[in-house]
């Protein structure tokens, strides 16, 4: 039986059918008008090609069938021209998928990284990663006198790529805990 859910329901990695295809919400915000219901603003991804569209639904009005995708337990091995192995646990083959797939999971692939494979009907529909990850802080401002753990914090590139805001105290070279789900900084990592 199908799972039925309606747009109040919505929260970010969920996964539905809608437009004859499998979409996988990115971000969504609730907006109240003067006098008519919520509106719910959302970003969806396509996750065939990987395009993002922005729609806007009436809160609690439109239905959607969600998608519960079956996981196999895997481990990212290597970037090949295009596409990024990974490595089935279970079977031990290779499984290539392209960055249109993985979207924006390539933000905190390291080697050897174990994720879940998002199977659908045979097919790799993207992955799972795990809720955090250990990333090296690559490029970020030094510390100075009078910065303080509890006033604000910098921008630091990190190994992959992505850019976080960290406390002042943590410097290049570093590695820090990064929270797979928001993006953000969690912890610096204890030698």
């Amino acid at each position: 039986m199908a799972d039925i859910v309606d747009t109040s329901k919505f929260y970010p990695g969920m996964k539905l059918k809608w437009q004859g295809g499998l979409w996988e919400v990115v971000d969504c915000q609730h907006h109240m008008k003067g006098r008519g219901g919520a509106v719910l603003k959302c970003k969806l991804r396509n996750l065939d090609t990987g395009s993002i569209s922005e729609n806007s639904f009436v809160s609690g009005n439109d239905k959607f069938e969600r998608v519960v995708f079956d996981e196999k337990p895997a481990q990212y091995s290597y970037k090949d021209g295009d596409n990024y192995v990974f490595m089935d646990m279970e079977s031990y083959d290779q499984v290539y998928l392209s960055k249109e797939v993985l979207g924006p999971a390539l933000n905190y692939l390291t080697d050897n990284l174990e994720v879940s494979l998002d199977m659908y009907e045979g097919r790799v529909m993207g992955i799972t990663l795990p809720n955090s990850v250990v990333l090296k802080i690559v490029d970020t401002q030094p510390n100075f006198k009078g910065d303080t753990a509890s006033g604000g914090g910098k921008p630091a590139t990190l190994e992959t790529g992505i850019v976080v805001n960290v406390p002042f105290f943590v410097a290049n070279g570093e590695s820090i805990v990064v929270d797979t789900r928001s993006g953000e900084y969690i912890e610096r990592v204890k030698k």
